[in-house]
């Protein structure tokens, strides 16, 4: 099986690459803007046309598009994340190849989500944010072009190479100074969202399994289980093995410490670290996301595997060999 990989350079897309090179029977050329890609093309200011002449070249048998921006402007948004999958559309229908089209949309195109619930795919969106926004309209023009195609809709990925930016990725970074630095208290904040957190190494085995399926349309990709941050960080301070105090400040009145890790002093000030919230949740999606996860099970075979201990402490990790 030929495959296009675009985006491999980024945080799904390496992991999906990986994957997708352990099976012999696919043959993987990988596209993107660095130089580890094997063709250089910038997807965002790229013409359908000279796409189209690249892939009735390589003639693949499935098109994977991991490619885009998760910060940024309006602007910027839309043209990494909506333009730049308008291009591979239309090169898909100017191109003969026939190709399949894997395309990774995400939850912020869901928007806010009633606590206790299970979001499903029939679910009408309303994304929170211009980063929802461009998802959303990049998953229109897919499900629009009449192309043998399906959208993965990830919720939030987590496991090694989680960017420091990310909630996870924050508290890690948190943690490591606090450690670094010998404080004895940790302050943070905003730890009562819950997101539905699934492993990079479980996006690539969806891909993968789309990849090689029939299914078109939507599909969720998450664990079916929403955790709170506050959780999250509890177990994040068990593998990391830290003996100080963590503060919730921001939690329900009467809430006292959480687990005992040093502290760090962050944005807000002295010894506060925002973590979840508004502040560093830029997805639009409120308090509460948890996927329904039916329709990858009955049309991909697919479940998640990995617990999020065991993506917390790889998390670590990584945060730790950075001291």
């Amino acid at each position: 099986m030929r495959v296009l990989l675009l985006g491999s350079g980024g945080y799904l897309g390496r992991y999906v690459a990986e994957h997708l090179l352990a099976d012999p029977a696919v043959q993987l050329t990988a596209l993107g803007r660095g130089d580890d890609a094997d063709v250089r093309f910038d997807l965002s200011t790229g013409s359908p046309g000279a796409l189209t002449r690249f892939l009735n070249a390589v003639h693949p048998g499935v098109v994977i598009n991991c490619a885009g921006a998760t910060r940024g402007g309006a602007r910027e948004l839309t043209r990494h994340n909506t333009v730049a999958v308008a291009t591979i559309c239309e090169s898909l229908r100017r191109s003969g190849c026939g190709a399949r089209l894997v395309q990774l949309g995400c939850s912020a195109e869901y928007g806010p989500s009633q606590p206790g619930s299970s979001t499903a795919e029939d679910a009408v969106p309303r994304p929170g944010g211009p980063y929802g926004v461009s998802k959303l309209a990049a998953t229109e023009l897919v499900l629009g072009s009449g192309l043998d195609a399906v959208v993965l809709r990830v919720f939030s990925p987590v496991g090694p190479g989680t960017p420091a930016g990310s909630p996870l990725g924050r508290l890690a970074e948190a943690m490591r100074r606090a450690m670094q630095a010998g404080d004895g208290e940790l302050k943070l904040s905003g730890l009562g969202v819950q997101r539905d957190f699934v492993d990079v190494r479980d996006v690539a085995r969806a891909v993968h399994a789309a990849s090689l399926s029939a299914a078109q349309g939507v599909v969720n990709i998450g664990t079916g289980r929403a955790v709170r941050l506050r959780d999250a960080a509890a177990v994040l301070a068990r593998v990391a093995g830290y003996g100080g105090t963590l503060h919730e400040i921001d939690g329900p009145p009467g809430r006292g410490p959480l687990h005992h890790i040093p502290a760090a002093a962050g944005p807000a000030g002295p010894g506060v670290e925002h973590v979840g919230g508004a502040y560093p949740y830029p997805d639009g999606c409120g308090t509460w996301q948890q996927a329904d996860v039916r329709t990858a099970r009955d049309r991909l075979g697919w479940r998640s595997r990995i617990g999020l201990e065991e993506s917390l402490a790889d998390i670590w990790m990584e945060a730790a060999c950075r001291i």
